[in-house]
């Protein structure tokens, strides 16, 4: 991988971002169509959060299975399927009858979704092995995330507008299929020098776990105790059995001696509680500008380019200071920012004004825009290169994971808080405890960045590369202090 032309790395590049743009737009189209299917489909506010939570559980649940397969069988070969499985799910989700359909054909989108991201990082690790070089790759990966959220609500606002909801899933399939055949021309095949086994226990406890936390907090406004603390206990059990079991088994799913680590359980704490923070705001937005306002799809995505422009313009800003100068100064910008635009609306009522909606936005973009790269290439730093799918898996999951949980607790938050008002009647008084939530996820991001970007933090990393390589004459992913 390292002997590609400077060329070839950008075309590997490039292929990857591909990859995270469906996938990544797939989130931010659906956003903006809720109100549309809600419509159409006769759904509640439960029923929304499947639409986006049935994806992102999945990818949560999948990822780090997709990592550590991609390691062993082959990272294009996976890359390949994914992204089969991803733009068929896609066909298959345009022409759902029912919300149950949908919800399922979702699910097999994350299927495919799941293969993508996680391996692509792992490609671009591969290919840029210098760490400046792969700093800023991995800065213009996340940019990426900031393309998608401009174009996302835009071009699904239009779709909406000008067809229907359905026709939001259309993008995918020439991305999809574009993306495929430039992989299978371009993309060299990689794998681990020493991949580890399949863990089929562990799988199913990260199953039973994510799941039935998702189900328990979704379902808690709508159910009796009596059904829901059962899926709860579920969880808790499935926690303590992976905390357990993992660490005796040869090779395990989640290597927990990663979190020895501090910048890497920093970064999964942080990825959590940004993406938690991102999925939070975009669904309660949404549903802000097209049920409370009355915008139509199209005007609701142009209000959404004040939190995506700035997520535009700051990632590959931010990749370039966690390559010159380390993850310290855009997690110190990060934190501060997303929890200044979270609190515009939980304690300054920023949505009585068209100025303080978009400063509330705005500021909430730049902090998203600045933690991105921070998190990716601290999960990775220090790890063995032979670990890097796994490592960057686990990045992913994290994220996933935060996006389910933040859309599952501010979409509960609000369901107790509507009771049988209408959304126009009670919509931002119910709202007011879930950017509360938003601001703790902020002021979370802030904290865990501070304590684990340090020069201690980094000697964490680099003890924790020579433990799991058994050696110290393995080749590891660069540590930035």
């Amino acid at each position: 991988m390292s002997q590609l032309s400077s060329r070839r790395r950008m075309l590997v590049l490039a292929i990857c971002c591909m990859s995270l743009l469906i996938v990544s737009m797939d989130n931010t189209v659906l956003n903006i169509a809720l109100p549309s299917m809600q419509r159409d489909l006769h759904a509640t506010t439960s029923d929304l959060q499947w639409t986006i939570d049935a994806y992102t559980l999945v990818l949560a649940s999948l990822l780090m299975l997709a990592g550590s397969t991609a390691d062993r069988i082959g990272r294009k070969r996976v890359f390949v399927v994914g992204l089969v499985v991803f733009t068929l799910g896609s066909a298959l989700c345009s022409a759902a009858p029912s919300l149950e359909t949908l919800v399922i054909f979702r699910m097999i989108q994350a299927v495919g979704g799941s293969m993508l991201n996680p391996v692509a990082m792992s490609i671009i690790t591969n290919t840029f092995t210098d760490p400046r070089e792969r700093a800023r790759a991995i800065g213009a990966w996340g940019a990426v995330v900031g393309v998608s959220m401009a174009a996302g609500p835009l071009i699904g606002g239009l779709l909406v507008e000008a067809v229907n909801w359905r026709a939001i899933f259309w993008i995918n399939l020439p991305v999809g299929i574009a993306a495929l055949l430039l992989t299978w021309r371009f993309v060299p095949e990689s794998r681990a020098a020493k991949p580890r086994r399949a863990d089929p226990v562990g799988q199913l406890l990260i199953i039973l776990l994510f799941g039935s936390l998702t189900y328990a907090i979704i379902e808690a406004p709508h159910s009796e105790p009596a059904y829901v603390l059962p899926f709860a206990a579920v969880a808790v059990i499935a926690l303590v059995a992976l905390v357990r079991v993992e660490p005796r088994r040869a090779e395990p799913l989640i290597d927990l001696r990663f979190f020895r680590s501090a910048p890497f359980s920093g970064a999964t704490v942080i990825a959590i509680c940004s993406f938690a923070a991102l999925g939070g705001f975009l669904f309660l937005s949404t549903l802000y500008l097209q049920n409370v306002r009355g915008l139509d799809a199209l005007h609701a995505g142009l209000w959404m380019l004040p939190m995506a422009v700035p997520t535009f313009l700051c990632a590959p800003l931010s990749g370039r200071l966690v390559g010159g100068r380390g993850p310290r100064i855009p997690l110190l910008i990060a934190g501060p920012a997303m929890t200044a635009g979270a609190l515009m609306f939980a304690a300054f009522h920023a949505e009585t004004s068209d100025v303080t909606l978009f400063l509330g936005y705005a500021l909430f973009g730049v902090g998203f825009g600045f933690v991105n790269a921070p998190i990716t290439n601290t999960a990775v730093s220090g790890m063995p290169l032979s670990q890097a799918g796994v490592a960057s898996a686990v990045a992913s999951t994290s994220r996933q994971l935060g996006q389910t949980l933040g859309v599952a607790i501010v979409g509960a938050v609000l369901a107790a808080g509507l009771g049988g008002l209408s959304y126009a009647e009670g919509f931002v008084a119910a709202a007011r405890p879930g950017w509360w939530v938003l601001v703790v996820c902020g002021l979370a991001v802030l904290a865990v960045g501070l304590l684990t970007s340090g020069r201690w933090a980094a000697a964490t990393a680099e003890r924790t590369a020579k433990l799991l390589e058994g050696t110290e004459g393995r080749e590891v992913v660069g540590v930035r202090r």
